[in-house]
């Protein structure tokens, strides 16, 4: 009896210090990320003005917006467009580098080297830099002209039908080294006997990268894709910074992320429409990454 006693002390013990260490964890989660979820599910339900602080409800007056506004539709677009050209590249060229500097090749050491230095670099620098590199009096104006693919000087910045590529090209650039890294960890654990046998057989480099690293890399691929979804879908800070806010030229770099600050803080203080939008968003990052994974556990870890 004595003994029982003594083990439900203990456990009450464990209970209570494993809630002193988790506390407060929970504490900030629950204020900052599922308090702000409740309350943003609220204003989407109304008429907001955060100056006056008045609640007006309106019931599905803000979803409706959503799907009749132009603006509203081009922002989801050039996100989709984004995400549908950003986040594959950069998986399938992470994937192709990583096996390149993971193969015995001299200075592979300064190549990884190399290629993190992007990812060390804050966006808003890297931001500056794209924007000078397609400025009027930028390099690629000056190198276009001189090897004739460029009539003459642009400002690609003022150019909507290029101004978007600009940043997923940045994008790309930027972020490849991260996924390339979770890669090259991943690829340590493929028995290096696989290799050798493929090699005695014949097979040709193409095909030990295609029937041996990208079947066991599946699962990391998974992960690179959907929080490649999850990141590009939320892309703010380099729409933001390109058009200083604007979301120009005529709307080439409004984002959805972008759109919903400016209802919310810049434009008309509508928080309501802002809340719905971001709402709608976040549907549709877990719809596009749950499909995404079922897309990938759908498929055999071994072709």
């Amino acid at each position: 009896m004595k003994m029982k006693k003594k083990m439900n002390r203990n456990m009450v013990s464990d209970h209570i210090q494993a809630y002193t260490f988790i506390g407060p964890a929970i504490i900030i989660l629950s204020i900052f990320v599922y308090i702000s979820i409740f309350v943003a599910i609220y204003m989407s339900f109304n008429q907001v003005n955060l100056f006056k602080w008045t609640f007006d409800f309106n019931g599905l007056d803000n979803y409706r917006r959503i799907f009749t506004e132009d603006r509203i539709f081009k922002a989801f677009s050039n996100t989709t467009k984004f995400v549908a050209v950003v986040a594959p590249t950069q998986t399938v060229l992470a994937l192709i580098l990583a096996a390149v500097l993971n193969s015995k090749i001299r200075g592979q050491k300064g190549f990884r080297l190399v290629y993190f230095l992007p990812t060390l670099t804050s966006s808003t620098a890297l931001t500056m830099i794209f924007m000078f590199i397609f400025s009027i009096s930028g390099p690629f104006n000056t190198i276009g002209m001189a090897l004739g693919f460029v009539k003459e000087a642009t400002n690609w910045l003022n150019e909507p039908k290029v101004t978007l590529k600009i940043i997923m090209i940045m994008n790309i650039w930027s972020t490849i080294p991260y996924y390339m890294t979770i890669y090259l960890s991943a690829l340590q654990d493929v028995p290096m006997s696989l290799y050798e046998a493929a090699e005695v057989d014949g097979a040709s480099p193409f095909k030990r990268f295609m029937n041996i690293t990208v079947p066991h890399m599946k699962p990391i691929t998974s992960f690179v894709f959907i929080t490649g979804i999850i990141g590009t879908f939320q892309m703010f800070d380099q729409a933001y910074i390109f058009s200083n806010g604007a979301g120009g030229p005529q709307n080439s770099t409004l984002t959805v992320a972008l759109m919903v600050y400016q209802y919310a803080f810049s434009l008309l203080n509508d928080m309501g429409l802002a809340s719905a939008v971001a709402i709608i968003l976040a549907v549709v990052i877990i719809i596009a990454s749950l499909a995404a994974n079922k897309l990938n556990k759908s498929e055999k870890l071994y072709s």
